[in-house]
C-alpha cells in the first residue's frame, strides 16, 4: 500500500477497526505531532508495532500543534506529516485529528493498545485518556524516551547553526 493509501478518516477506520475487531487482530495506537521526523520517532513507531498486529498513528493537526507548542509550530505542515509517517514500514494507517488530545480519537477507534512516552509513566505527566482506554478494557503501554531525539532539540540546533552563518 502507498503511504497515501494509508491516510484516513477516524470514520473509515472506525469501520476497519471493527473488521479487524472480527479478525481478533490487536490494534496498537500512538500519536503525537510528528513535526520534524527523527530516529526516536522510528524506534517508537517500531516498538508500538510490535506490540499488536495493526498500528495506527493519530497525527495531531496544525491547528493543535499550535495550542501545544505555540505560534511557530508546526515546521512541517499537518499532510506532509502525515504522508510521511504513513511511508513507514511499521505504520499501518496515520489519521489526522483535531483536539488537543487523543480522548475522542481513542473513544471511537477503541485501540488494544495506547501508547505513550514514558515521560508519561508514573504519573509524570497527566494522561487525559487513561480512564477512556481502562474503561473499555484496553491497554496503555509506556514506550523508551531516546534521549537526545526530539523535534525541539532539532530545531534548537538548526537554529543556533543559522546564527553563526
Amino acid at each position: 500500500m502507498t503511504a497515501r493509501g494509508k491516510l484516513r478518516t477516524l470514520d473509515e477506520l472506525a469501520t476497519l477497526r471493527a473488521h479487524w475487531a472480527g479478525e481478533g487482530k490487536k490494534v496498537v495506537w500512538t500519536n503525537g505531532c510528528f513535526d520534524l521526523l527523527h530516529v526516536g520517532h522510528i524506534r517508537s513507531f517500531q516498538e508500538a508495532k510490535s506490540l499488536g498486529d495493526i498500528l495506527i498513528v493519530g497525527i495531531n493537526s496544525d491547528q493543535s500543534v499550535r495550542a501545544l507548542k505555540g505560534d511557530l509550530r508546526p515546521v512541517v505542515c499537518e499532510e506532509d506529516r502525515a504522508e510521511t509517517v504513513a511511508a513507514l514500514e511499521a505504520v499501518d494507517y496515520v489519521t489526522i485529528f483535531g483536539d488537543s488530545d487523543p480522548v475522542r480519537a481513542i473513544s471511537i477507534l477503541r485501540p488494544d493498545i495506547h501508547c505513550k512516552g514514558a515521560d508519561y509513566a508514573d504519573g509524570r505527566k497527566p494522561v487525559p485518556e487513561k480512564e477512556i482506554v481502562t474503561g473499555y478494557g484496553g491497554e496503555i503501554r509506556f514506550l523508551p524516551i531516546h534521549q537526545g531525539r526530539s523535534t525541539s532539540g532539532l530545531i534548537e540546533r538548526i537554529a543556533a547553526a543559522a546564527c553563526t552563518m
